[in-house]
């Protein structure tokens, strides 16, 4: 499989994974989305926040690259998040409303890549401001494995609250090839 086509698959991936915690995470009470079960991000709710916040920063860093991605455009008019275990959202709704708008920007992107876009370094400025330059190819597989990292831990505290995931494998997204 080719980069490009590996990162479809992985933004795919993501989709379909919040889809999955979402609709899972609206089947419990708004109690037991917030309620503190002692995680790293606190709650539920605190959790899938944080996936929010890491998203965005990377999205906006990103946005520096020199393709100019246009589906990056509307990640710069977001504000930019002032800590990465602050709640940008207290409701789940809302949560979701922003979680859908980030992969969909995410999947945009990956169907806007090129293969040269991949081997740029990017230039940006962690959490405490110092300046990085990172491959691009890598910093875009950072942002899937980070994804996964939280959401694996979103589907331990949904199951711990009652609710029912479902399949959650990558597999289930790669296709069969046919025997020759």
């Amino acid at each position: 499989m080719k980069r490009l086509e590996q990162l479809a698959l992985q933004a795919r991936y993501n989709q379909w994974m919040n889809d999955k915690l979402y609709a899972a995470a609206a089947s419990l009470p708004a109690e037991a989305v917030t309620r503190d079960t002692g995680a790293f991000f606190g709650s539920l709710l605190g959790t899938l926040n944080h996936i929010v916040v890491g998203d965005t920063l990377w999205l906006q860093r990103y946005a520096g690259h020199p393709a100019a991605f246009a589906a990056l455009q509307p990640v710069q008019d977001i504000p930019r998040p002032a800590s990465l275990d602050g709640l940008l959202f207290a409701e789940l709704p809302a949560l979701l409303a922003r979680r859908q708008q980030l992969d969909h920007i995410i999947i945009t992107l990956c169907a806007e890549l090129q293969e040269a876009h991949l081997d740029v370094a990017l230039p940006y400025h962690n959490t405490k401001g110092v300046a990085q330059r990172k491959n691009f190819h890598a910093l875009l597989l950072h942002l899937f494995n980070h994804q996964t990292h939280h959401r694996g831990q979103a589907t331990t505290l949904l199951t711990q609250l009652g609710a029912e995931v479902g399949l959650t494998d990558l597999l289930a997204l790669i296709d069969d090839i046919p025997a020759a």
